[in-house]
Formats: structure tokens, C-alpha cells, sequence
């Protein structure tokens, strides 16, 4: 396979990787194997598969930005609750929550469930590839009731989660605050 034909270098790339997935299928068909066992198409089964349906309601992802291909991290701030503070949450995973114009659409920024009640808020950007995730992580996600609108033509490639059912803050800990910041 040659990229000749005037194609830009970029289209030539999509192309042969196009063609190897193509064959990986037809391979993949004949043997009852072409899943991957984490991912988006993955997750997007599981969430709507009857023989695996569990109740949940949500698949997590991250993006990943466009140039630097760093992971994103949003930063949301929203009053505590009692109303008499704020706190500042930081966090690299979300939930899509609906398409605005053209190719924006408005996330919902998740935070960590931990074992010690509440959720994991995130200190500054991590230097090591995986610090974000809190060593107590539960495995679940605590919703924020935080939500920003990005342009996802300002990212790179996404990462999705398994699916889920987010925990509610109050059903969290309790105490109706939901939140167990690091700052």
C-alpha cells in the first residue's frame, strides 16, 4: 500500500489503519473475537446490552487535548452544602450530558467515589500518569451537579469507562455535602 494519489499524509494514515481494521473484522467475524475488553464501542454495549443491563446509567470518560494530547482536566466551582462556601473541584472524568450546538456539548464533571465518604476532588494536575485516581477510589463516581459546555473539536481522542450509575452527593456520605475535597 503506497500513499500516492495527492493524499495528504494525514488521510493516508486514516486510510491504511481504515483498511487494517476492515481486515481485523473480517478475521475477527470469522472467528467471534473483534471486542476489546475496555473502550468506548465496549462500553456503549454494556450500557445497552438486556443480558448485561444492571441499572446503570452513565459511561465515564476522559478526553485527552488536542496538540499536547495531555489528559483534561476541568475545574468546576460550586457552592457547598450549606450554601456559606465554595468548593473547587478538579477532576479528568465526566458524563455527557447534552449536545448544544454543533459539536459542543455539556459535561458533567464526576468525581471519585473514596472509602473515606465522599468524593475524591483532585489537587493540582498530576505529574505521574495515573495520580489523579485516589488510592481509596471505590470504583464508583459521585456526581457534581457541575457542568461545562466544551467544543470537542479541541480534543484528541477520548477514553470510556465502564458504565455506571453515579452516586448522588448526599447519598454519598450523608451529611448532604457529598464532597471530600483535598485541597
Amino acid at each position: 500500500m503506497s500513499c500516492s494519489h495527492g493524499k495528504q499524509s494525514g488521510e493516508c494514515v486514516c486510510d491504511v489503519v481504515r483498511k487494517i481494521v476492515k481486515a481485523q473484522d473480517e478475521v475477527a467475524a470469522a472467528m467471534d473475537n473483534n471486542c476489546c475488553t475496555t473502550g468506548c464501542e465496549q462500553s456503549i454495549r454494556d450500557l445497552l446490552s438486556p443480558a448485561t443491563a444492571n441499572g446503570n446509567t452513565t459511561i465515564p470518560f476522559l478526553l485527552y487535548c488536542k496538540g499536547d494530547c495531555d489528559l483534561f482536566f476541568a475545574t468546576g466551582v460550586a457552592q457547598n452544602g450549606n450554601g456559606a462556601a465554595f468548593d473547587c473541584i478538579e477532576t479528568p472524568v465526566f458524563r455527557a450530558k447534552k449536545f448544544k450546538k454543533g459539536c459542543c456539548v455539556e459535561l458533567e464533571l464526576l468525581e471519585f467515589e473514596t472509602n473515606s465518604g465522599g468524593g475524591g476532588s483532585l489537587i493540582p494536575t498530576p505529574q505521574d500518569n495515573c495520580d489523579f485516581i485516589p488510592p481509596n477510589a471505590t470504583g464508583d463516581f459521585v456526581e457534581t451537579g457541575i457542568c461545562i459546555t466544551v467544543d470537542l473539536h479541541h480534543f484528541i481522542a477520548i477514553q470510556c469507562l465502564a458504565p455506571t450509575t453515579p452516586v448522588s452527593p448526599a447519598a454519598d456520605n450523608g451529611n448532604g455535602h457529598g464532597h471530600g475535597h483535598v485541597f
